[in-house]
């Protein structure tokens, strides 16, 4: 490929409109924090807990094979052996294709994703549920599942997908593949509602900042 078409790609801009994606991120960043918040005082994760519950209980009401080994797939999808190397690899073809300022935000993104979620469940030490249908180690809250199946799918769709209309679409598909991720370590009983629901919120939080932050310092540096 000429340099030319090398060229229009690295121009390719990661945001149509940053300041709406700046504000979608705050939102985000309100509901994750929310829980975070509520899960820090013990009268509201009581309440945090019962709904947890309950959600606990239609889970194992709900219970079927066929679910099972679907919610499984899903649990190999988002396990370390799958986004590792999806990471590397979609990093090397951005460095390859010379789009810095994707590669710039993607890099961002994923190590940000992964960076927050251990120094948050250190902090609080959050029991996972009893009997998950999968192995399971280290504390439960956020679930670091929804956070890598948010982060990665919705930063996907913005490396590859170019700003405007036809990303809608996919954006949407990104979103409908966070939620079921989340919702299979509910139903594998590997996390609580509320681990999965903070850990979307803030991985989809921090791909949008990351790239809206990218985005503003690649124009500014620009001119």
């Amino acid at each position: 490929m000429s340099p030319e078409p090398l060229r229009r790609l690295d121009e390719r801009p990661l945001l149509k409109d940053h300041p709406l994606a700046l504000r979608l991120s705050l939102a985000l960043w309100i509901l994750g924090g929310f829980l975070f918040v509520a899960l820090a005082i013990p009268i509201l994760a009581e309440r945090v807990q019962l709904v947890d519950d309950w959600v606990y209980r239609l889970a194992i009401a709900l219970e079927t094979p066929f679910a099972v080994s679907l919610a499984k797939v899903l649990d190999f999808i988002g396990s370390s052996w799958v986004t590792a190397p999806a990471i590397f690899l979609v990093a090397g073809y951005l460095a390859w294709r010379r789009r810095w300022e994707a590669f710039g935000f993607w890099v961002l993104a994923m190590v940000m994703s992964q960076l927050l979620v251990g120094p948050v469940k250190a902090i609080y030490e959050r029991a996972r549920p009893p009997f998950p249908l999968v192995e399971t180690t280290g504390y439960s809250f956020p679930s670091g599942h929804s956070v890598a199946g948010a982060a990665v799918a919705i930063s996907l769709v913005i490396v590859l997908i170019p700003a405007g209309s036809r990303r809608r679409n996919w954006e949407m598909l990104a979103a409908l593949f966070a939620v079921c991720m989340a919702l299979s370590r509910v139903y594998l009983r590997a996390h609580w509602l509320s681990d999965v629901t903070a850990g979307a919120a803030l991985g989809a939080a921090v791909a949008i900042a990351s790239a809206a932050f990218i985005h503003w310092f690649d124009a500014r540096r620009n001119g």
